[in-house]
């Protein structure tokens, strides 16, 4: 017996499952295997005797090939169904480009560092801050260094003598109006002084949570120890540096930053090499 609402499928339309949407597998596009849970880098598409397939690379450079089933992906968390790029979608090969997406000089020799620099608030910041923007940062003669924290930041900048060729930008964690971390940078900021944040608790937020082969970042309570309580929330050992050394191999580009920190390393390297 049919239904006439429901037509030979018998199942209400409030339950059946929503076609999931499209997004064309174009490379280095990071994806979830949703059977597997391998997440990867798109590195080429194929046609085979079995159907469309995708190949995917590991932050370790592992390679998997994948079938391109429908709903057979997550991107960002999402339930996705990969395609083959249209012709038009793959832009033919142009020069080559950095992991901050700026344009490569193959063969460039590092600049003699300038005087002046780019401060950052911890190791992690520093060692992210050189997976994407090192090349650029050594053409441009741009060194970085870490402060373990920004409580002294007017001396530091004192002891720094900022004049006319020495110029100092400062990457802040948690930088929201209010905070201690804001009272501190008012101090400083001025005309070769420019002082500017993300509102991550920690830079590890700023890696996409997709990259990382995660749903998201988890909340954990005022008083806890942060790192430590991402760890546990995740079920990844309570491993600080392991767990650093996971989320920095995630990251091949700067598409795998979120944009309020992209924007930020950029504004301070525009504003270290400022010729004055």
């Amino acid at each position: 017996m049919r239904s006439r609402e429901y037509g030979p499928d018998l199942t209400p339309p409030w339950k059946r499952q929503q076609p999931a949407p499209e997004v064309a597998a174009e490379r280095d596009l990071v994806v979830e295997e949703a059977a597997t849970g391998f997440c990867g880098a798109v590195v080429r598409c194929e046609k085979t005797a079995e159907g469309l397939t995708v190949t995917l690379e590991d932050r370790f450079g592992k390679h998997r090939v994948f079938p391109m089933v429908e709903r057979g992906f997550l991107l960002e968390g999402r339930v996705v169904t990969l395609v083959r790029p249209t012709a038009a979608a793959t832009p033919e090969r142009g020069p080559g480009r950095t992991a901050s997406g700026s344009v490569a000089v193959p063969g460039a020799r590092a600049r003699v560092a300038r005087e002046s620099r780019i401060y950052v608030e911890g190791r992690h910041d520093a060692e992210l801050v050189e997976r994407v923007w090192g090349d650029d940062l050594r053409i441009e003669g741009v060194v970085v260094e870490y402060l373990e924290g920004i409580d002294d930041l007017p001396a530091i900048v004192a002891a720094f003598r900022p004049g006319p060729g020495r110029r100092l930008g400062v990457l802040v964690d948690h930088l929201l109006p209010g905070t201690k971390e804001h009272r501190i940078a008012s101090q400083v900021t001025g005309e070769l002084v420019l002082v500017v944040g993300h509102p991550y608790i920690d830079v590890w937020q700023a890696v996409k949570p997709a990259s990382v082969g995660i749903p998201g970042w988890p909340e954990v309570p005022y008083g806890e120890d942060w790192k430590e309580g991402i760890c546990r929330r995740l079920g990844w050992p309570v491993d600080t540096p392991a767990a650093w050394k996971r989320i920095l191999g995630s990251v091949r580009s700067y598409k795998d930053l979120d944009p309020a920190l992209l924007g930020r390393v950029e504004e301070l390297i525009d504003f270290v090499t400022v010729v004055s």
